[in-house]
């Protein structure tokens, strides 16, 4: 495996984010219609947090009397994006590796990388899932 190539092999630049004032049905939207688990919040252009599906799961326990859609406006009165997502999340820098990705997905307890410019301005995203491939892409 060749452990310090770029993180830009790895990484996905087609992301799908969130501004920090939509409504929490939106993320969910995003994770349902896009099979995606982790939702970049932005604010403007930088990065400020992530969302990720277990977040959404764990908003929706408790409402079993709604239908889908009553369930969801419930909840986007009850919740901001800010109330549930992971603030400050931990980032790689564009110029780092597939190691350091590695070092940090394997030393952490999420599954995603938010991948940031100088300006932490978000450029991609690496998940467990992309190294995982990219380890199979090697042998």
């Amino acid at each position: 495996m060749r452990k310090n190539d770029p993180i830009k092999h790895v990484m996905s630049d087609n992301i799908h984010a969130v501004q920090q004032g939509q409504a929490v049905s939106d993320v969910f939207s995003l994770v349902h219609e896009n099979n995606i688990h982790h939702v970049p919040v932005l604010d403007g252009k930088k990065l400020v947090g992530i969302v990720s599906s277990t977040d959404l799961m764990k908003l929706s326990v408790g409402t079993q009397n709604y239908d889908s859609s009553g369930l969801w406006a419930y909840l986007d009165t009850q919740y901001e994006i800010i109330d549930i997502m992971t603030a400050d999340p931990k980032t790689l820098h564009v110029s780092g590796t597939v190691r350091d990705a590695a070092e940090a997905l394997s030393n952490g307890s999420y599954h995603s990388l938010p991948v940031t410019n100088d300006e932490r301005q978000l450029v991609g995203m690496v998940t467990s899932t992309d190294l995982i491939r990219y380890l199979s892409d090697q042998y």
